[in-house]
C-alpha cells in the first residue's frame, strides 16, 4: 500500500496573509501526489491511503496522521510513502538545511 502524507503548518506560516492556503495547500498536495501517481506506471494499481496532518508542525513527530501511517509502515501494511516534498516529512526549509550545511 502507498502512504500519501500531507502536512501544513499554520504556525509555520504556511499560510498567507490573508489566511489562505499558499501552493503546498494540502489539496494541492494531494492533487500532485495523485498526478505522480498516474504518472507512475508500477504504482497505479497499488491502494492509496491518504495520511494528512493539517495544522501541525514539521518540527517534531508528534502528529496523529504521521504516527498512524508510521504504524502501517512498522506492521508492514505500507511499503511506500510519497510526499510533495521532504517538508512534509521533516519540517525543514531550504534555509534550515543550509544553516545546518546540507545545502549550500
Amino acid at each position: 500500500m502507498i502512504a500519501a502524507y500531507q502536512r501544513i503548518s499554520r504556525a509555520d506560516g504556511d499560510l498567507g496573509k490573508d489566511g489562505k492556503d499558499k501552493s503546498n495547500s494540502i489539496k494541492n498536495q494531494k492533487e500532485l501526489i495523485q498526478r505522480y501517481i498516474s504518472h507512475k506506471e508500477s504504482l497505479q494499481n497499488l491502494p492509496v491511503m491518504d495520511f494528512v496532518d493539517d495544522g501541525y508542525t514539521g518540527s517534531n513527530f508528534d502528529r496523529p496522521g504521521f504516527q498512524k501511517m508510521m504504524d502501517g509502515v512498522r506492521s508492514g501494511e505500507i511499503d511506500t510513502i510519497i510526499v510533495k516534498d521532504y517538508c512534509a516529512i521533516i519540517g525543514l526549509n531550504q534555509k534550515d538545511l543550509e544553516n545546518q550545511g546540507i545545502l549550500a
